[in-house]
């Protein structure tokens, strides 16, 4: 795979990533007064944040090379009942880069700085790709921090991508920059970063990150808190791998039973006609992990149903 097909497949996510930044931008516009924004300064970097809506504290993390605007279409919903917590994570959007390298294991612990420095004690976490990695890390580092968790679109291991993306990860690198100056990617970054000429920089950074190995299976087994995992059908993770994590969080490892009596705490959600380039502002994001979020856990039984026909 070169450079050029890469970035053609960059291309087409950053097609969505547009979509929801014009949502943003048009949400944001007739919401002001209602929306706090302001950078916070964590572990050495300053983090651009949003504050909207009212109701239990909801962390919201967006995915690699994006920003808070990829939520756009969804916010209103997440927002509606929930105290949303955006965030532009550490090079990305609004929050400048530093000498730090890329890790998601000094972001985990910089959103539980993040969010306390802003007043809460705990909140639940939504994370997205990048983003989901980075809430999988605040929860397992601080898990007095995290209530629930939602995973949209996530691996814990490497292995869990298909084996032609390990290459096109691998070629992520300063050198494409100019060539990615007439995608919509560049241009929403250009749009809002504090320093524009730091794109080649974020794009080096990233490219270290993705050619580093990785596995925590064992960190998946100490998260004691309630998770769900989200995909679209049609995702960059084998569907083996995604099995696999939801059973390694206890689920999908024995029938519910009559009475639900052997069901997981944990949740499992596949997405139809989605995948992981539009599975960030699919309408369906929000009316699935709302009800997990609220803990609305009850359904009728059988013998309920049957109960209230007669």
């Amino acid at each position: 795979m070169n450079k050029r097909s890469f970035i053609t497949m960059l291309a087409a996510a950053a097609f969505a990533v547009v979509t929801g930044g014009a949502a943003m931008a048009e949400t944001t516009k007739t919401t002001d007064a209602s929306v706090k924004a302001g950078h916070a300064e964590i572990n050495g970097v300053n983090y651009y944040y949003e504050i909207s809506g009212e109701g239990e504290p909801l962390l919201l993390l967006h995915g690699g090379l994006g920003s808070i605007d990829m939520f756009g279409p969804v916010l209103p919903a997440l927002s509606k009942n929930r105290q949303v917590i955006a965030v532009d994570l550490y090079g990305h959007g609004r929050t400048a880069l530093t000498d730090r390298k890329m890790s998601m294991i000094d972001m985990g612990d910089d959103m539980a700085g993040l969010v306390k420095k802003l007043g809460y004690d705990k909140v639940d976490a939504l994370g997205y790709s990048f983003g989901s990695g980075v809430a999988f890390r605040m929860a397992v580092q601080h898990p007095e921090a995290v209530r629930r968790l939602v995973l949209v679109s996530a691996a814990y291991a490497q292995d869990g991508f298909y084996p032609e993306m390990l290459p096109m990860q691998a070629q992520v690198g300063a050198g494409m920059a100019e060539m990615m100056k007439q995608t919509p990617m560049y241009q929403t970054y250009a749009a809002v970063a504090p320093k524009v000429e730091d794109f080649p920089k974020l794009l080096d950074r990233m490219g270290e990150f993705m050619r580093q190995p990785y596995d925590w299976a064992e960190d998946v087994k100490t998260l004691k808190m309630p998770v769900m995992l989200v995909y679209g059908d049609s995702d960059m993770y084998r569907p083996e791998h995604i099995v696999k994590f939801y059973q390694l969080l206890g689920g999908g490892l024995k029938d519910a039973g009559w009475m639900r009596e052997n069901m997981s705490g944990n949740r499992l959600a596949i997405i139809p006609n989605r995948t992981h380039y539009d599975v960030f502002f699919a309408p369906e994001l929000a009316t699935t992990v709302l009800p997990f979020l609220n803990g609305e856990t009850k359904v009728k039984t059988w013998d309920e149903q049957v109960k209230e026909s007669q």
